[in-house]
């Protein structure tokens, strides 16, 4: 009879994710494989004109053609924590002197706490991954100016689409790490600028994370 056990052996997040590591926002993976990751801003392409969309549907297709590698796309939707948010609002109440202000705050106020009862609020990102596949005679700068290459080709790409791009630093790319494999911990006790300076210190000092 096959029964399945729990192990006793405690594996790491970085393990299990199969990641040795951040450098330069570069993220290393096992067997020469090599990563950049960039937040790319939305396009609200159902309100373009019929012409527009043909138009961008056609850059879009010479775009594809123009970057010669495999493109990870990744849309990440979240639930918005409004509590900070209306913690700030009663702040805002209580410094307001003027009577006008103050019912128009108290009227907001209401207006969202009712609206997030029945409705979650939700955020969307977007990231675009570029990859390089390496060997092992390469080494780390020639990987990061192919690299490189490739992510200057892709924004411009997406630039003429009409979005903005940018690369996440290796912190950023921790953060993001961070709020996929503990979603309710990132939601209840995120990051802050501290506690990634402190993680970023001790990744360094074991070669994992380097800006």
């Amino acid at each position: 009879m096959f029964v399945l056990q729990k192990s006793n052996r405690k594996a790491s997040a970085r393990s299990q994710i199969d990641l040795k590591g951040v450098k330069h926002g570069i993220l290393l993976l096992p067997r020469n494989r090599y990563r950049i990751v960039l937040r790319v801003s939305s396009l609200n392409f159902e309100l373009k004109s019929e012409d527009e969309q043909d138009a961008i549907i056609d850059t879009y297709e010479s775009f594809l053609n123009s970057v010669g590698c495999p493109l990870q796309i990744l849309i990440r939707t979240r639930e918005i924590d409004m509590d900070k948010y209306l913690a700030d609002l009663d702040e805002r109440l209580e410094d307001e002197s003027e009577d006008i202000y103050r019912a128009q705050l108290i009227n907001y106020g209401e207006f969202v706490r009712s609206l997030i009862t029945t409705n979650k609020i939700l955020t969307r990102h977007f990231y675009v991954i570029v990859p390089y596949d390496g060997n092992s005679k390469l080494d780390f700068e020639s990987v990061r100016e192919q690299l490189n290459l490739r992510v200057d080709i892709v924004m411009k790409g997406l630039a003429r689409l009409g979005m903005q791009s940018r690369q996440l630093s290796s912190l950023e790319v921790l953060d993001l790490f961070y709020s996929f494999y503990n979603p309710t911990q990132a939601k209840v006790q995120p990051l802050t600028a501290q506690a990634l300076e402190l993680l970023h210190t001790d990744f360094v000092q074991k070669g994992l994370v380097s800006e």
